[in-house]
Order: C-alpha cells, then sequence, then structure tokens
C-alpha cells in the first residue's frame, strides 16, 4: 500500500509534502545526542517520515487520524520541534502532522481573562500580542521563541515565571483533542472534580493530537522588582529559597546558581545573546581554545573535583535571583520581605543588577549548544525535580554520578512550596563521535539511576520522549501498566506517536515494588508534607498536625468528618485553591487501587513531567476509577501567611459534560481490564 497515494484520495485537500527537504527537516527533534549525528554526517542515514502534513482545521485533523487508523499509519504530532528528548523519531511509514497552520485565535475575553487558541500557536508571537492587549499567559520557557501552545501541553512545559504563575496544567481551563479513532473531545481542567484534561497534559502525542487550548490569562505586571544574593553555598541558597515560598512570597523568577554557573553568570557568558564567532576551521581541525577544551573536557573527574574543592572560595559561593511581578507596592514590599529572609541565612545582597541582566538575556541560554558541538564536544542538560527534604540527595548524587564522565554545574530554577526543579547543565568530549555517544549515554543513564535513588522524578518539565522512556518503569513502578492502559484506550490502532514515552514491554523486569499504604500519619516538615491514611478523618489528621505547628489550611465550612479519602474523591472541598496559588498544589502523591484490582502508585515529587497525571485517577474520580489508600498533602504552619492571591473569573468547576462523562467510561473500561 502507498500510504501517500492513499492519503491524497482520502484527504484531497489536505496540504501535504513528500519532498525530500521537508521529510529530513521533519525526521528528529532537538534532542543533543543527535547532533553528533549531524556532525559526523550520519544523519543522512536517518529514518525519515515518508510525508509531511499541514492540517488547517480540527475536522482536518480528525480526519487524518481516521485514515491513518483505518490503514495502521503512525502519525507523529509536530510543533516547532524545539523538543530535547527524541519525541520525535518517525520511521519510514510515518505522516508528521505540523499544526502550525492552526494558529488561530478561537476566543479571546478579556473580562475571564481568557484566550481558546489553536495549537500550532507560536509562543512568542502569542504573548508579544497579549502583551499589546495588557495581558501575559505567564508562560515563558527557554524556548519561546521556537515552541507552540500544543508542544507545551504536550511536554507539561514548565516558563521561566512558574514561581508565580504556575506551569502550563495551571494555565489550562480546558482542551480540544482529537483521540486515536478521530474522535473529538473537549476536556475541562477542575481542581475539585474529573480533570481528564490532566491525563492528555504531558501525554507527548500518544494519547491524542491536541488541537486548541482555552487558556488563562493575566494582567500584564505593573511593576517588577528585582533583586540578587549571593550565599556561602548552594545549600543556603536554596534553603533561603525554601524559606521565601514557605512563607507565601512568590517570585515569579527564582533561580540559584551554583558557585561555577554563578561565575559564568558575573562575567556576563551564560545568558549573551551575541552570536559566537564563526570557528575557523571545522570541529575536525580545531583551534587552540577548542582543543584545550576538549582536553579538559576529556578529564572530568580531575575537572569537577577542581571545581568543587575551589568553588566557594573562588568562584564567590551561589547567586540567587529574584523577579518579582505585581504592582508597584507589592513588588517593593515582596523584594523587602524576600531581603529579610535571605540575611537571615547569611545572603548577602547583590542590588538588582544582577536580575535586570537576566531578565535582558533570559532567552540566551537556549543558543549555547551550538558552538560546543562545532568545537568537538557535547553538552545537554536535565532537569529534575525533588521535595525540599531530599534536594540535597538529588543534588550530589547526580552530581556524582555524572562526575566520571562529564563536566557538570547546576542552577535552582522553578521553586514550590514543597520542593523544587534541578536544571543540570553537562559537558563532555571523547576521542571521536562514537566515543562521544559511548559517554554520553553513560552519562544519561547513571544520572537517572541517581534521582531515582535519591527519590526524585526522571523530568520536571521538558518530558520524557524516547531518550528518558527507558527509565519510566523505574518512575512509574508497576503503575506504568496503567499507563499503557490510559494510552491504548485512546489510541486503539496504535498509530499516535508510537515508540514515545514508555518503553517495549520486559516481561523478563520486575516493577519496583509499590510501597505499603500508610497506617499512621508521616510528616516531612521541611518539604511541608503529610503522608496520611486514606481512612484518617480529616479532623483526626488536623488533631494530629496540630502539636508540630502545621494545618492542612482549610476553609472553616470544609467537611471535617469525611476521610482523607472520601474528601478527596469528592474533589477537596475546602482546601486553597491552586485557581488562586498556581505554585501550590494539595496532592503530592498518593497511592491507590484501581477498580480491577491494580495498585495505583504515584511517588511523591513537586510537579512532574513523566507521562499523564495518574493523580487524576482517584483525586476528584468520584470514584470512577478506583479507591485512595493514602495521600500525600501539602501544609503549612499555622502562622504561615498565605501567598497573596490571583483571582480568576473563569468558570473553574464547570458541569462534567456528556462527552467527558463518555470518555472517562472509556477510560474506566481500559483501566479495569489492567486488573
Amino acid at each position: 500500500m502507498d500510504p501517500v497515494a492513499s492519503l491524497g484520495r482520502a484527504l484531497p485537500a489536505l496540504s501535504v509534502s513528500t519532498l525530500d527537504v521537508d521529510r529530513l527537516a521533519y525526521a528528529r527533534d532537538l534532542w543533543p545526542r543527535q547532533h553528533l549525528d549531524v556532525r559526523d554526517g550520519s544523519f543522512a542515514r536517518w529514518p525519515r517520515p515518508v510525508a509531511v502534513a499541514w492540517p488547517t482545521s480540527t475536522a482536518d485533523v480528525a480526519a487524518l487520524v481516521r485514515w491513518a487508523a483505518s490503514e495502521g499509519v503512525p502519525l507523529v504530532p509536530f510543533g516547532a520541534g524545539s523538543g530535547v528528548c527524541a519525541g520525535v523519531a518517525p520511521d519510514a511509514r510515518t505522516v508528521v502532522v505540523d499544526l502550525k497552520k492552526m494558529s488561530r485565535w478561537r476566543a479571546f475575553d478579556p473580562s475571564a481573562p481568557s484566550l481558546d487558541v489553536e495549537a500550532g500557536a507560536l509562543g512568542i508571537t502569542l504573548e508579544e500580542e497579549l502583551a499589546r492587549r495588557g495581558f501575559t499567559l505567564g508562560h515563558f520557557p527557554s524556548s519561546i521563541l521556537c515552541s507552540t501552545v500544543g508542544g507545551w501541553v504536550a511536554a507539561r512545559s514548565a516558563g521561566q515565571c512558574s514561581g508565580l504563575y504556575g506551569k502550563i496544567e495551571d494555565m489550562i481551563a480546558s482542551l480540544e483533542v482529537v483521540l486515536g479513532d478521530g474522535e473529538v473531545v473537549t476536556l475541562h481542567r477542575r481542581t475539585a472534580g474529573l480533570d481528564l484534561a490532566s491525563l492528555v497534559v504531558g501525554s507527548e502525542g500518544t494519547m491524542g493530537v491536541v488541537t486548541s487550548a482555552k487558556l488563562r490569562l493575566h494582567p500584564a505586571p505593573a511593576a517588577r522588582g528585582f533583586a540578587a544574593f549571593s550565599f556561602p553555598t548552594t545549600e543556603a541558597g536554596w534553603e533561603a529559597m525554601r524559606a521565601m515560598f514557605q512563607a507565601g512570597l512568590r517570585p515569579a523568577v527564582s533561580r540559584l546558581y551554583d558557585p561555577f554557573d554563578s561565575f559564568l553568570a558575573n562575567q556576563g557568558k551564560v545568558k549573551s545573546t551575541r552570536a559566537p564567532a564563526k570557528p575557523k576551521a571545522h570541529a575536525s581541525t580545531p583551534g587552540a581554545g577548542a582543543i584545550a577544551l576538549r582536553a579538559m573536557l576529556r578529564a572530568p573527574r580531575l575537572l569537577n573535583g577542581l571545581v568543587t574543592h575551589v568553588g566557594d572560595r573562588v568562584f564567590g559561593g551561589a547567586m540567587l535571583v529574584l523577579v518579582f511581578e505585581g504592582t508597584a507596592d507589592e513588588t517593593a514590599a515582596d523584594v523587602a520581605r524576600a531581603s529579610a529572609l535571605a540575611g537571615s541565612i547569611g545572603g548577602r545582597a547583590l542590588g538588582e543588577g544582577p536580575a535586570r541582566r537576566w531578565l535582558a538575556h533570559r532567552y540566551g541560554v537556549s543558543y549555547r549548544q551550538a558552538p560546543m558541538f562545532r568545537m568537538g564536544a557535547f553538552t545537554d542538560t536535565m532537569e529534575v525535580a525533588a521535595p525540599w527534604s531530599r534536594l540535597r540527595d538529588l543534588y550530589e548524587g547526580v552530581r556524582r554520578a555524572l562526575a566520571p564522565h562529564v563536566f557538570v554545574m547546576a542552577h535552582l530554577s522553578h521553586a514550590y512550596p514543597d520542593g523544587c526543579s534541578i536544571y543540570f547543565t553537562f559537558a563532555g568530549a571523547a576521542a571521536d563521535d562514537d566515543a562521544c555517544r559511548t559517554l554520553y549515554d553513560a552519562a544519561w543513564r547513571t544520572a537517572l539511576d541517581a534521582v531515582i535513588a535519591a527519590g526524585g522524578t526522571i523530568s520536571h518539565h521538558h518530558g520524557v520522549g524516547r531518550s528518558k522512556a527507558p527509565r519510566m518503569r523505574a518512575e512509574h513502578g508497576a503503575s506504568l501498566e496503567v499507563v499503557r492502559a490510559l494510552l491504548s484506550a485512546c489510541d486503539p490502532a496504535g498509530i499516535l506517536n508510537p515508540g514515545n514515552l514508555v518503553p517495549p514491554r520486559e516481561p523478563a523486569s520486575p516493577a519496583p515494588a509499590a510501597p505499603a499504604p500508610a497506617t499512621e500519619p508521616l510528616l516531612d516538615e521541611r518539604s511541608g508534607l503529610v503522608r496520611a491514611p486514606g481512612a484518617m478523618t480529616l479532623a483526626d489528621l488536623e488533631a494530629w498536625l496540630a502539636p508540630s505547628g502545621f494545618t492542612l489550611g482549610l476553609a472553616a465550612d470544609a467537611p471535617l468528618a469525611l476521610s482523607v479519602a472520601e474528601w478527596l474523591a469528592a474533589g477537596a472541598a475546602g482546601a486553597p485553591s491552586p485557581w488562586l496559588d498556581p505554585a501550590d498544589h494539595l496532592v503530592a502523591g498518593l497511592t491507590g487501587t484501581l477498580r480491577g484490582g491494580r495498585p495505583l502508585t504515584v511517588h511523591v515529587a513537586p510537579r512532574r513531567a513523566v507521562g499523564p497525571d495518574l493523580i487524576a485517577l482517584l483525586d476528584g474520580a468520584g470514584g470512577r476509577f478506583g479507591t485512595l489508600d493514602d495521600a500525600t498533602l501539602r501544609v503549612s504552619r499555622t502562622d504561615a501567611p498565605r501567598a497573596r492571591p490571583h483571582p480568576t473569573a473563569l468558570t473553574v468547576e464547570p458541569a462534567v459534560e456528556p462527552g467527558e462523562e463518555a470518555f472517562a467510561a472509556r477510560l474506566g473500561r481500559a483501566l479495569d481490564a489492567v486488573g
């Protein structure tokens, strides 16, 4: 069967290309490992899609999906190609579906404020147009110049201002999705009810093709407040971040650089937007500087040891950069409170300069890779996360794992009351490109093992793709089969980005054992988390927390007689709303049992990006899919001030529509079969 001819007959009006240049351009994303193939020329042997299609409407996408399902042709949704996890890797029968011709604003409501926009809208264009109208989405990923709304949703993206506005999942009011059989569904996000949209966010094109998103907007900030501080150690810096977020401060930007990264930032090199000078020769005949750099990178253990030994003394400690947004009075008060907290933990004020410089060059970091590859080396980043109580183990464990293979530095850039993300940057070099690939693979393998061992999550906002899929079993345990069931329910023919997100089944490889359900509450004071048995009543849990000085912070009319399991299933009435404070979520992890008997475990982590959010199967779902055994919940000190609320006029808990009920039933049947 000739899929191109068949597609032409089925959808004659659809724009399709089979040109070699298009097929090659759409054969990958920006996974750094593939840059090595570009450098040595082996990219010419890559599999290429059979065709690239450009739909212009949801009807086009639905018709294309129905055709693909009937013919067994794989489809790969494509935004702007800026993913870094090999989420795009088509084979020779695949049709890549580029959505950028679907970028229209369907509805703009300045009173809510909200925007319903198609998935192909480019990030920077969207934000600039919103700014002209006096609004912001608040989503500023480093890739904003080359990423789309649909890509953000697919990867569960985080932007640079996540401390105030949250991640992309906090900005979604609803999604329009074309499932793998061509059915079009609209899924509403609910924080106190059935939230099927959260199962699609982060699914990386494997559950459906997102065609539009209704997004919550904010008024553009009237003022910004800037501050920066130097700390004697990186750990002292993140203690200051923890203190700020747990005290109700919500800096839009909070970035803590370790000593070496701070040194580079102070030299003005981390965020430079100047184009690098052209190399005088190809990497195969490098200049003296490139030769010296490659030689240093080929001794990473020595280089890492040297930087660690002299870092705090020579490089001047760690630097924390803060940017607050709001009114002039609000930002001035926030800077004053942050300064007092930083000073109490040993921070030395650096003035506004470093934060203002960071903002002026905020996107330059995305363009630092190419010179390293031209010099014969390689570089990559990995973003992981953990609760505050496990952050030191995560930071030190990953550094130890990477140190024998590559030179490593780090910054912390997405903080929450219960934990934080660490963004590691590493660089390496070897004798040739084959050796570089071996070294690259070893670095990633050992680093991800260290993340799991430290109790972290393998992705905070880049997603999984194919590069991290082999560690999804370690992340999810037996619940990986739940992810597989969700994918199968949405895509019965298995045509949507096959091979992405989940690894092939390995019957001989047992999943990590699920933790036993909690029978007594367990408090993590540093992270502000309590693991509560599902059978415990809210009243008993509050009474248990009180002597330690913590509380759930419930409203006066909260149903305290309900058990934790009943309360969460019904929508957690009386809990603080994440619509008012997007950086703070109630449930950090849980264990439960699906209706068919399958255990469900979501390990505790702040804002993971490892496929569908399985918390949505039990939190607010009314028992449709299973029952809760225990939940790890956010708590705060009884004397801690609440974050300044950000109200919205959106209908945040809409009635469940018939299409959503039908979709929930479809998922329920698939999940029952897993048991």
